[in-house]
């Protein structure tokens, strides 16, 4: 019998370094859980993040449970679907509703600084993997006060999914603790 895991996906210019990623590995340890939760660094190239995720999953030995936050909500519908696996989206990029023409240029990592040229090929890449949801996967995780991508955008895509949609907060999901023991429940833990 494998040993169940949870994939945690950060956002674009993110890391494992976010509060989220830190907060639900911290939560998981003192629970006896470390050795079930990983968070790779993601390349800013999204074939080569999601190559890189990929290996992971087939190399797992047990089920895996995706949580994505942001552009990792969108890899996490993605490999949700490759790979028929549950997934927690946190303010999850819709891409199909970016104009994503918009962050083509020098971005820069928020913890590590490194920078990189997000490029037209990258949004290309992007497009190329939107995947539609079948909603007995998904467990999505809005706040409406988020400031950097439309709720509602997520609502609409992952209409039959279930849903938790809560007044004010903002992009980084800031009710994110009070769901670390329902997000390890969906995930069999």
């Amino acid at each position: 019998m494998g040993r169940d895991l949870i994939l945690y996906l950060h956002g674009f210019c993110s890391s494992p370094a976010s509060w989220k990623a830190r907060r639900l590995g911290e939560f998981m340890a003192e629970r006896g859980l470390a050795a079930h939760f990983v968070c790779p660094q993601l390349s800013p190239v999204p074939d080569e993040a999601m190559a890189a995720v990929s290996a992971l999953i087939e190399a797992a030995s047990g089920p895996v449970t995706l949580v994505g936050s942001s552009l990792g909500g969108h890899y996490a519908n993605h490999l949700a679907e490759k790979y028929d696996l549950k997934a927690v989206l946190i303010n999850p990029a819709v891409v199909d509703g970016l104009d994503l023409g918009s962050f083509i240029g020098e971005q820069h990592n928020f913890h590590s600084g490194e920078r990189f040229i997000f490029s037209a090929q990258h949004a290309a890449q992007l497009r190329a993997q939107v995947s539609r949801p079948r909603p007995e996967r998904y467990w999505l995780l809005l706040e409406e006060g988020d400031e950097v991508l439309d709720y509602r955008q997520a609502q609409a895509f992952y209409a039959g999914c279930r849903q938790t949609v809560l007044a004010g907060g903002d992009h980084s999901f800031t009710k994110f603790p009070d769901f670390m023991p329902q997000i390890l429940e969906f995930a069999g833990l």
